[in-house]
């Protein structure tokens, strides 16, 4: 990721537009926030610029749509795609915009509800909550996470202002240069070029460990393609690694240490160890599915309480319930690995199977029923060391585990299981070797799955069907995703007041900041539970 600031006119775009004529890269595609319109077109008639206009409507949803659309198009030519976002600055002045626009609309509630005067345009302050720009961060923070999330290079445009130093607090006679964006830019991205004017350019910062920068030297910047070079992006990992911070980890676990520990089932007042040894005996040797039936048994007790049950065996030694579950799937998944492996050298060896037997398969059964009547003399001990012999075979294969690089489910899938502001959309239609190119709008199954599932939430909270919730907008058929995500945000107001009137501060308090929440279903769950479904 690599920053270009600069002040006005000092060539910002030029360098990012004549960047991805770089032969490191594929297609590259343009996001532009803010600024003339036209900015991204006029610079596609630079000598060897190839880039595509990814085009949005302005709004932070969309314009986080058009990067995660960026950031799935297949490589072109087997090379990493670019994305250049022009600009940053733009993009932290909306959101500067919108505290400004919610603070002037509190303010004229407030009042209203107090009957004073209502704010005028031309007051000149009106006091911002702070919960307003925490939301704003995380509205950028969003947009930051979507492009770390790209597999190639990003090139981000932002202005610089010319101000007064500071200096104890006092202003002095000198000025100097500040970034007009969110104020941990800088440290977001591995490289920083400062434009002290139109072909002076300086490299002021970067993170990697090719490019060696002395103190008290000054580094030219001589193009994209040339510190790209300079960085080692050729013998770069195709994939960006990151692990997000995730502070709303604290309040999960807060919120499971002030629960109770889940009771155990009427029919038996607690599990000793020799019965846990007995139960992943048990479903070891069924003949079902094994690899169901432990994790049944975990299902059924719990890992907190399966943690707390001490189990001894000839076979593992000494371990909790639950790690006995683990290593007895695990045993589950080599067994079943070997048994494929030997059936394929067989069928070398032996060639075609023969004819199966005419003999009905419900005697087979039967049969292997009545070998396993017998009492397993390993449980017979009352002691607390429990044999438990792993079966030898077992009837049903367990599935393979999950391979970590196939490619990523069919969208048929439930909005509970994928979120649609992390998982890649559908790749349209091969882009045309053109300079600018309208986009075409990707798959948007999963946001609008994510919508319905919000749409559900409201008319149940409104005692009322989904349909009769979306009646103005269905007449028509089913509404598009910018109506329905327009209808929804109109009607959250009255539903946050609900809540807050029911005594529902902590769902009220959620809802009003979410945005789009695949998961919105399960955090009304409980809420649920008391109100009947309105469908």
């Amino acid at each position: 990721m690599i920053l270009i600031a600069g002040t006005d006119k000092s060539g910002r775009s030029h360098e990012a537009a004549a960047g991805t004529a770089s032969d490191l890269v594929g297609m590259s595609y343009w996001i532009q926030v803010g600024g003339s319109s036209n900015t991204a077109d006029y610079y596609g008639r630079i000598p060897g610029a190839r880039y595509e206009i990814v085009e949005h409507d302005g709004s932070h949803a969309d314009i986080c749509d058009a990067i995660r659309w960026a950031s799935t198009q297949p490589p072109h030519n087997g090379k990493r795609n670019m994305i250049v976002f022009d600009d940053s600055s733009a993009l932290w002045d909306m959101l500067s915009d919108e505290v400004a626009l919610v603070s002037r609309k509190r303010a004229e509630r407030r009042a209203q509800a107090t009957g004073r005067r209502t704010a005028r345009l031309d007051d000149p302050y009106v006091d911002e909550d702070r919960d307003l720009w925490v939301n704003a961060k995380d509205r950028w923070g969003e947009v930051l996470w979507l492009l770390r999330q790209h597999p190639g290079p990003v090139v981000m445009v932002a202005r610089q202002e010319v101000v007064t130093a500071y200096e104890n607090d006092k202003p002095t006679r000198h000025i100097t240069r500040r970034l007009k964006a969110e104020k941990n830019l800088s440290a977001a991205v591995d490289a920083v070029v400062e434009l002290q004017g139109i072909g002076e350019g300086y490299v002021t910062g970067v993170h990697t460990m090719e490019y060696t920068l002395e103190a008290g030297r000054q580094y030219r910047f001589a193009g994209i393609d040339h510190l790209l070079r300079k960085m080692g992006y050729e013998n770069s990992a195709p994939t960006r690694q990151s692990t997000e911070s995730r502070p709303w980890a604290y309040l999960n676990e807060q919120r499971l240490q002030q629960q109770p520990a889940p009771p155990a089932p009427a029919q038996q007042p607690g599990l000793t160890g020799p019965q846990a040894v007995a139960l992943i005996h048990q479903a070891l040797t069924s003949k079902g599915d094994p690899e169901a039936c432990l994790h049944d048994v975990r299902e059924y007790w719990g890992k907190r309480t399966l943690a707390q049950v001490r189990t001894t065996t000839k076979l593992w030694g000494e371990m909790d319930a639950d790690a006995l579950i683990t290593r007895s799937l695990e045993y589950v998944k080599e067994e079943a690995s070997k048994r494929k492996q030997a059936e394929g050298s067989a069928s070398e060896q032996t060639g075609p199977s023969p004819a199966p037997s005419a003999e009905p398969e419900h005697q087979d059964q039967a049969r292997g029923h009545q070998e396993n009547e017998e009492p397993d003399p390993s449980l017979e001990d009352s002691d607390t060391t429990v044999s438990l012999e792993p079966p030898e075979e077992a009837e049903v294969e367990p599935p393979p585990p999950p391979d970590p690089e196939a490619e990523d489910p069919p969208p048929g899938e439930s909005p509970e299981d994928t979120s649609a502001a992390e998982e890649p959309q559908d790749v349209p239609a091969a882009p045309r070797p053109t300079a600018r190119k309208i986009r075409k709008r990707p798959n948007e199954d999963r946001a609008l799955k994510a919508l319905n599932a919000e749409a559900d939430v409201q008319a149940r909270i409104r005692m009322m069907t989904v349909g009769e919730h979306l009646g103005p907008i269905s007449e028509e058929g089913d509404p598009p995703m910018t109506v329905l995500r327009d209808y929804l945000q109109k009607h959250r107001p009255a539903i946050i007041a609900q809540l807050e009137q029911e005594g529902q501060t902590e769902l009220a308090a959620y809802y009003r900041d979410v945005t789009v929440d695949p998961q919105i279903q399960q955090r009304f769950a409980s809420y649920f539970a008391g109100v009947p479904a309105g469908q």
